[in-house]
């Protein structure tokens, strides 16, 4: 593996394999007044939410590298103790976009990048009609990283009112991540949509407590044909299958066929890889049970 002591290498080096590494990321596409009540809006990826009782979300506006200086989301941030983080959806990045050239205070990024302006209901800078979301927040803590280039401040806000367009909620008044499409911010010039085939699900129970990978049978363990996530969708599961689920599966015409096979280990754990895809997870950990008991496959000669 390459090994990068951060000390040994330019800060803008650093930053991209930071971006690169830690990716995606949601991107706050923030709304800030100055104490003028000039307008400002820019985007930052380096975001995330971090408590719901109060809720808590998090930005950092760094510090420029080359010219050290600070940017004016932070400078209106601190003098009125105000955003509203707006959400990027895919149907809006280009303008998005846009918005995160540095243009001078005096210039309104809303009308350089084609947004409308809604006024909020309890902060004062501008909602973004455009965006699928809006967070109206109060700043609790603004925290400096550091005083060289690339350092960060990290803006501590607590959200005091939500906007959510209609359209993007399910039946059950859940954002549907589909219907919302937001962008997440990657390394360089590489963002990614999280909608369509890009959005698994993955349902593990926290509050059971799961078999683990030292349960599974160790030719589960050493097989060439299940990967990882194949393992750990059965190490998922709350209990082995039991000794009658392994003489049912054994009547499955597909198992007979595999039982039949030159390696049928083999031919059993491509058999459950398939239903493990099919989220079939119960069915698909007989069939990897019943294979443990099976004589371990011939080599391949």
């Amino acid at each position: 593996m390459l090994v990068i002591d951060p000390k040994d290498i330019p800060t803008p080096e650093v930053h991209q394999y930071l971006l690169g590494a830690v990716s995606p990321r949601p991107i706050a596409f923030v709304s800030t007044v100055d104490e003028n009540g000039r307008p400002n809006l820019a985007p930052y990826s380096f975001f995330n939410c971090f408590s719901s009782n109060p809720p808590i979300v998090v930005f950092s506006s760094n510090r420029r590298t080359g010219s050290n200086t600070t940017k004016d989301t932070l400078h209106n941030a601190e003098a009125t103790g105000e955003v509203v983080i707006n959400m990027v959806s895919h149907s809006i990045v280009r303008q998005m976009a846009v918005a995160s050239v540095e243009y001078p205070p005096e210039v309104d990024e809303f009308v350089k990048a084609g947004f409308t302006p809604l006024p909020a209901d309890l902060v004062r800078p501008f909602r973004v009609k455009e965006s699928p979301v809006n967070l109206e927040c109060k700043v609790r803590q603004i925290i400096p990283l550091g005083d060289k280039g690339g350092a960060g401040h990290l803006i501590v806000c607590e959200v005091i009112r939500f906007h959510i367009q209609e359209e993007v909620l399910d039946d059950k008044s859940r954002i549907d991540p589909h219907k919302i499409d937001l962008m997440g911010r990657m390394g360089r010039a590489f963002y990614v949509r999280a909608s369509g085939e890009a959005v698994h699900t993955i349902l593990q129970p926290t509050n059971i407590m799961a078999i683990g990978f030292d349960q599974l049978p160790s030719s589960a363990r050493s097989s060439t044909i299940l990967t990882g996530n194949d393992l750990g969708q059965l190490a998922g599961l709350a209990h082995q299958p039991t000794p009658e689920a392994l003489t049912e599966i054994k009547e499955n015409r597909w198992v007979q066929d595999a039982l039949r096979e030159r390696k049928p280990v083999e031919a059993l754990h491509q058999l459950a890889k398939g239903e493990l895809a099919k989220e079939h997870t119960e069915l698909a950990a007989a069939i990897v049970w019943l294979a443990d008991t099976l004589p371990a496959d011939p080599a391949i000669s």
